[in-house]
């Protein structure tokens, strides 16, 4: 079982050494994304519990919540117990009031991505990697480092996907 195993663990470190060198992040803000998008989530999820549905996205330690809470004041409380596990340059709060999403609508935003992510590798008007494309309730949030003709690409090709109602660029600009 061991032998079977190790293919699929050098496979996907090979993965991420490929993702790495194409990031535009270091490799310590990559690790530090990763450590903030666990910590918050573990604080958040420890103090609201199944009482919100939140997706915790962390790029170059700009933060996306997304999901959805009960109420005003819970969404304020949860980007401020976020906010508290540290190393954050900015939080973008998109946390909706209303109910949590379906497994159905999980479902659908999951194919969404997806689907957008294919057209930009097929597109290849940018580096797809250094997109990062989070979609909660058809609308999908962009977040990377870019340039403005790829960011504009990126939209674009997101805009004109099917079952994305809207797109939100979160992106920092290079040029």
């Amino acid at each position: 079982m061991q032998t079977a195993c190790a293919p699929l663990i050098i496979g996907g470190a090979a993965v991420t050494a490929v993702a790495l060198t194409e990031d535009r992040r270091s490799t310590g803000i990559f690790i530090d994304d990763e450590a903030i998008e666990n910590r918050a989530t573990l604080r958040a999820k420890t103090r609201f519990g199944s009482t919100i549905h939140l997706n915790v996205t962390s790029y170059n330690r700009h933060v996306l919540l997304s999901g959805e809470v009960p109420d005003e004041a819970t969404k304020l409380a949860v980007e401020e117990e976020v906010r508290g596990s540290g190393n954050i340059a900015k939080i973008h709060n998109e946390l909706v009031v209303g109910p949590n999403a379906s497994l159905l609508s999980v479902s659908n935003d999951t194919r969404v991505t997806g689907v957008v992510k294919t057209r930009f590798l097929e597109a290849n008007r940018f580096q797809a990697n250094h997109v990062k494309v989070v979609t909660e309730a058809g609308t999908v949030y962009l977040l990377g480092i870019v340039k403005r003709s790829e960011a504009d690409a990126a939209a674009q090709l997101a805009s004109t996907t099917s079952g994305v109602r809207r797109v939100v660029k979160l992106f920092e600009y290079i040029d």
